[in-house]
């Protein structure tokens, strides 16, 4: 019964795999609990040192959204940039999951997955909302290529 209930509060918890928030605007007002608003964070790619990705998102206020319980909206915007020599910590492999966040209490989540275009010499960085029975085709994508870094 503990280890349920403890299970129950672990799930209730937001994850942010290392996001940091960088800054947010309201958008829609609410009377009782947080408004609705836009968030922005970035995130360092956890095997590719030197690259750093924004994330500006959707998250739902009011009663159901203070407490965790509101759905966040699909909609995404991404853009990836070089902030340091870029080196490689381990093998890529196209779609690896860079980023992930809940954005329901149980069954949605926002991802970002990376994808290396060697011909081009580019990473590519794809955002998209999946849900458990049926996730959404709104995505966002952007791409670095790999030069040197100038120091």
């Amino acid at each position: 019964m503990i280890k349920g209930m403890f299970a129950a509060a672990l799930l209730a918890l937001p994850l942010v795999a290392g996001a940091e928030e960088i800054g947010q605007v309201s958008t829609v007002f609410k009377f009782v609990g947080p408004n609705d608003r836009i968030v922005v964070e970035a995130f360092d790619d956890p095997k590719v040192e030197g690259v750093t990705c924004y994330l500006s998102r959707a998250k739902t206020g009011g009663v159901k959204g203070g407490l965790g319980l509101a759905e966040d909206r699909a909609e995404a915007s991404i853009a990836c940039r070089q902030v340091g020599p870029i080196r490689f910590k381990g093998e890529l492999k196209d779609g690896d999951e860079v980023f992930k966040e809940r954005t329901s209490l149980v069954f949605k989540s926002m991802q970002v997955v990376r994808f290396l275009d060697k011909k081009r010499n580019t990473l590519v960085y794809l955002v998209y909302s999946d849900r458990v029975i049926e996730g959404s085709p709104q995505n966002a994508v952007t791409a670095i290529p790999i030069l040197p870094w100038a120091q």
